[in-house]
């Protein structure tokens, strides 16, 4: 069975980005939604293993579908890193609270973004 990832975001350039930068890290399958009821849809479906989650989207935002993933025995195990434009502390507690792991704030460099998979990758792994 194949490990997925699954990238979260309403700008299908940071989607096509993220994607762009992990479609050749081994091991691993991509998964992409839109939005967060897009994104409970898609878990559903590919019990990712990690979930690249934005904050900011229409219909379903990142820190309500953060909770629900969490809430969900089949998709709880996932490492959930938020994707963020925002800095500020309030927003950071309210997705630690809903269930986050790791954050990585945009924009942030393909460089960044691997050597956080492979972190990931490691830990899990452990």
């Amino acid at each position: 069975m194949s490990r997925t990832i699954l990238i979260v975001d309403d700008d299908p350039l940071i989607r096509r980005l993220i994607a762009t930068t992990l479609e050749d890290v081994a091991g691993y399958e991509l998964v992409e939604a839109c939005d967060g009821l897009d994104a409970l849809d898609a878990a559903a479906a590919a019990r990712p293993e990690i979930v690249f989650l934005d904050i900011d989207m229409p219909r379903m935002d990142g820190i309500t579908a953060c909770a629900r993933l969490r809430a969900d025995p089949e998709t709880a195990h996932a490492t959930i890193v938020m994707l963020t434009a925002a800095t500020e502390d309030a927003t950071e507690r309210r997705a630690t609270d809903a269930g986050a792991d790791l954050f990585l704030t945009k924009p942030f460099s393909p460089l960044d973004l691997l050597r956080l998979v492979d972190r990931i990758g490691e830990e899990r792994r452990r």
